[in-house]
């Protein structure tokens, strides 16, 4: 999973080969389903609802239904289980009464009455109408069906074995795109073949009024087929320059490359194209769910301040999907997920999605080398690293995904992404010095997570432990592995792992030009020095404030608001020429207000405008 805020078919494929995807992970006998029927009518998707039903096979007794808390790929028990609206349980056509568990809040109660079979299931899912968190908002044109909001299963069963049989329904003119098997298709209305309900809750589709379907490489290049799926608000956000279209279909020959093998029978890039979505990237085996504003393709500068995330969720598909944590791996969707270590699953994923990115032509090597100075730029003016190791924001990471944007500098956030991303260049600059340029970070990712498991075209999940990674680095290039990580990970460090560019030869150098990595999506926010410790909006609203920092020290806090500087009305130019012209040592004059009252405060700062 990538947050962009962070700078994250089965066509030919039998059941047989469905089934034995992942190791039997539970001694208890599981109760016998068989096929669960799911209608998931998607018809009023622009106006943030979606309908459910769902028939599921039932013996006469107890059934406690339970609702996916414990979300793959994000880290957390975010299943929106607020969503859920209507329900309603019916058996022979007469209601059966439900209660919800008193502790498990996701799971829900009934008793099966003798003679009955079937269960009947509906309910509404209430999508949010503006973005935010993991939750996937529908705008007027588009919709990510993501298959666990639209789910109840009995609790016991085991998703391996337990199948699915989906129909979905469209808006009138909409069209469809992913790695489902389409069974039926009529009007608009999709019935898909079976599948195994992981399955299904791993393999999301797109849907959308503009639609685009694009073959980036398939048998005539010697790969299984690879796909991106793109749906828009607007047919000339679908306009992609044929270079561009050139460097994904680079980066699946760089992926193979790299890995050596392909754990997957077919891999659908999915893209939604709208700024009115959440913007998010989500891995999964053959697909990832990449979301991003309606001019991605099609505007430069958005493109290369976000050209590493389809690559990172690709390579997801190897390290996290295929090759995954113990504490990730878990019986069913109820089971609470450990994540202490994302700083691999998800940092060595960032390292090489900026490294695939510049391989294949979607940076430049210049733009690769200013993306990872504003990660070691941002890191360093960090002030939480005080307090936080790197360790915690990787275990609290189910917390911190959530977090505010308000003292999010002295707090910390998911740091494991960009200081993961330092960390495994640290990591492989320092094989290359012990190897003589022989082996390097390369070799390891494709034995531990690649060519080297044995596998191709196959879906399967393959637990490790930290032990596991120490191992087959020592393999490689014999060194104090398990120190070097610990040093790193679990202790309190002053500064970002600076190691691999010093070592690379590389220095983080600074000018008065904003570094276009260092600039937030949003162009509401002020491109200011890290030093300074503060974040600001365009209205002079303060987002966040480092402690001990510059605008900390002048008692400035998130929530207020600047009003003037040196005595004129605040705007974007007055501040940062106020900033570029106190290099003379005179403090910056300020009126803030803080909710409805008015202070005046003196901001010293000689650093000037100046960026990685």
């Amino acid at each position: 999973m990538k947050n962009t805020h962070i700078r994250k078919s089965l066509t030919g494929i039998s059941l047989l080969l469905l089934l034995p995807f992942l190791p039997n992970l539970r001694a208890a006998p599981q109760p016998a389903v068989s096929l669960i029927e799911l209608w998931v009518d998607a018809s009023e998707a622009p106006r943030k609802i979606f309908h459910v039903r769902m028939a599921i096979p039932v013996s006469p007794g107890p059934l406690t239904l339970v609702y996916p808390k414990w979300i793959p790929g994000e880290h957390g028990p975010t299943g929106p289980i607020v969503n859920l609206a209507g329900l309603r349980l019916e058996a022979n056509g007469r209601e059966l009464p439900w209660r919800r568990d008193s502790r498990d809040l996701f799971a829900f109660h009934t008793e099966i009455p003798m003679s009955v079979s079937r269960l009947d299931v509906s309910f509404d899912y209430l999508s949010p109408t503006s973005p935010g968190g993991f939750s996937t908002n529908p705008s007027a044109k588009l919709a990510v069906i993501d298959w666990h909001l639209f789910l109840l299963y009995p609790k016991g069963i085991d998703p391996e074995k337990a199948l699915v049989r989906p129909t979905l329904r469209l808006p009138a003119g909409w069209r469809w795109g992913g790695a489902l098997q389409q069974r039926i298709e009529r009007s608009d209305e999709v019935a898909f073949e079976p599948i195994p309900l992981f399955l299904l809750v791993d393999t999301p589709i797109v849907i959308g009024a503009h639609y685009r379907r694009i073959e980036l490489a398939g048998a005539p290049d010697g790969l299984p087929p690879h796909v991106m799926d793109i749906v828009a608000d607007s047919e000339w956000a679908l306009d992609i320059p044929e270079s561009r279209l050139s460097a994904y279909r680079q980066l699946v020959r760089e992926a193979r490359a790299l890995f050596g093998a392909m754990h997957y029978p077919r891999y659908h890039f999915l893209v939604s194209l709208s700024d009115h979505i959440s913007h998010f990237g989500l891995e999964h085996h053959q697909t990832s769910n990449n979301q991003v504003p309606e001019r991605f393709f099609v505007n430069d500068e958005v493109h290369r301040r976000l050209a590493d995330l389809l690559p990172h969720e690709f390579v997801h598909s190897w390290c996290g999907k295929t090759l995954r944590p113990h504490g990730l791996v878990t019986a069913d969707y109820q089971q609470e997920m450990l994540t202490d270590l994302l700083w691999v699953y998800e940092g060595l994923t960032q390292y090489y999605g900026i490294v695939l990115a510049v391989r294949s032509g979607l940076l430049s090597m210049d733009e690769g080398r200013q993306l990872l100075a504003a990660y070691a730029d941002e890191l360093n003016h960090q002030t939480g690293r005080r307090w936080r190791p790197l360790q915690d924001t990787a275990t609290a990471a189910h917390i911190l995904y959530t977090a505010p944007v308000e003292w999010a500098n002295w707090r910390r956030g998911v740091d494991f992404y960009p200081e993961g991303a330092l960390l495994w260049l640290e990591a492989d600059v320092l094989i290359r010095r012990l190897t003589d340029g022989r082996r390097s970070l390369d070799d390891f990712a494709r034995e531990f997570f690649g060519a080297g498991t044995g596998s191709e075209g196959r879906i399967f999940v393959k637990p490790y432990a930290v032990e596991d990674i120490y191992a087959a680095l020592q393999k490689l290039a014999p060194y104090d592995w398990k120190g070097f990580f610990t040093a790193r990970l679990a202790e309190k460090q002053p500064r970002a792992p600076m190691g691999g560019l010093t070592e690379g030869g590389w220095t983080v150098s600074y000018r008065e030009m904003p570094n276009p990595f260092v600039l937030s999506l949003s162009e509401e926010v002020l491109p200011l020095p890290s030093s300074l410790g503060l974040v600001v909006k365009e209205d002079g609203l303060i987002l966040d404030v480092g402690r001990e920092t510059p605008a900390y020290r002048s008692g400035l806090g998130p929530g207020m608001r600047i009003i003037a500087v040196n005595g004129r009305r605040f705007s974007r130019e007055v501040f940062l020429q106020a900033l570029a012209s106190a290099r003379d040592g005179r403090p910056i004059q300020l009126l803030v207000e803080n909710n409805e009252f008015f202070t005046t405060h003196e901001l010293r700062y000689v650093g000037g405008v100046r960026f990685p």
